[in-house]
C-alpha cells in the first residue's frame, strides 16, 4: 500500500529533477499511473466488504507512536477510486488541452504530488500521518491552484487557499494532539474503538 500512496510523490520528484529533460516526451504516459492505481484499488474491493477492512502498517517513528498506517475500508476505497479515477480523465484531458503549454512537466508533477496527498489523506489511519497529508495537500492545491503565476487573479487565489488551509491546517493539528491525549493514541481505528 505505502507505495501504491507514495508513487505520485515520487512522479513529482523525478519531474522536479529532470522535468525540462522529459519535457519533449510524448505525454501519454502519463494517465497511466493513475489508471494503474485504480485497477490496482479496484482489485482490492473483493476483500472489502461489509465491516471487513484491510490494514496495512509500516513502522516510522515508533517511540512516538507515529506509524504509516493505512486503512482501506469500504468508504476510503471509494475515495482511492474517485481520486485514481478522477485523476486518470484528468491528465489524459490535459494532454490535448495543455499540449502547447510550456511548463506542461510543471503541472503533471503538481498533479502526481496531490493525487499521492489525496489518497494518503483518505487511506491513513495515524493522526499525525493524516495531519502531514492534509499539508501536503493543503501545498500541491497552493501550486495547481497558482499554476498559472504570470496572472495576478491566480496569485491571489493561490494565497487565499494556502491561508485558509494553513489556518485550518494548524486547528486541526491542535484537535488531533487533544485527541491522542485523551484516548492515548494516534491511532485512528483504536480511537474509534474506544
Amino acid at each position: 500500500m505505502l507505495p501504491a500512496v507514495l508513487s505520485g510523490l515520487l512522479v513529482s520528484i523525478i519531474f522536479a529533477v529532470a522535468g525540462k529533460q522529459l519535457k519533449g516526451t510524448s505525454p501519454w504516459f502519463m494517465p497511466l499511473l493513475p489508471a494503474a492505481l485504480f485497477t490496482y484499488f479496484l482489485s482490492l474491493s473483493p476483500q472489502i466488504s461489509g465491516d471487513n477492512y484491510l490494514l496495512f502498517s509500516y513502522t516510522w517513528v515508533d517511540s512516538m507512536g507515529v506509524n504509516l498506517n493505512f486503512r482501506l475500508d469500504s468508504l476510503s476505497l471509494l475515495f482511492s477510486l474517485l481520486i485514481t479515477g478522477i485523476g486518470t480523465l484528468v491528465m489524459l484531458y490535459s494532454i490535448s488541452y495543455m499540449k502547447d503549454h510550456n511548463q506542461l512537466d510543471r503541472f503533471y508533477g503538481y498533479l502526481s504530488l496531490f493525487m499521492s496527498s489525496m489518497l494518503g489523506l483518505v487511506l491513513s489511519d495515524n493522526l499525525i500521518t493524516l495531519f502531514i497529508f492534509w499539508e501536503l495537500t493543503s501545498i500541491s492545491s497552493f501550486f495547481l491552484i497558482g499554476f498559472n503565476y504570470t496572472d495576478k487573479g491566480a496569485r491571489k487565489a493561490a494565497l487565499l487557499a494556502l491561508c485558509i488551509t494553513g489556518g485550518g491546517g494548524l486547528l486541526l493539528l491542535a484537535g488531533f494532539l487533544l485527541m491522542a491525549g485523551i484516548a492515548g493514541s494516534y491511532e485512528i481505528s483504536e480511537i474509534i474503538s474506544n
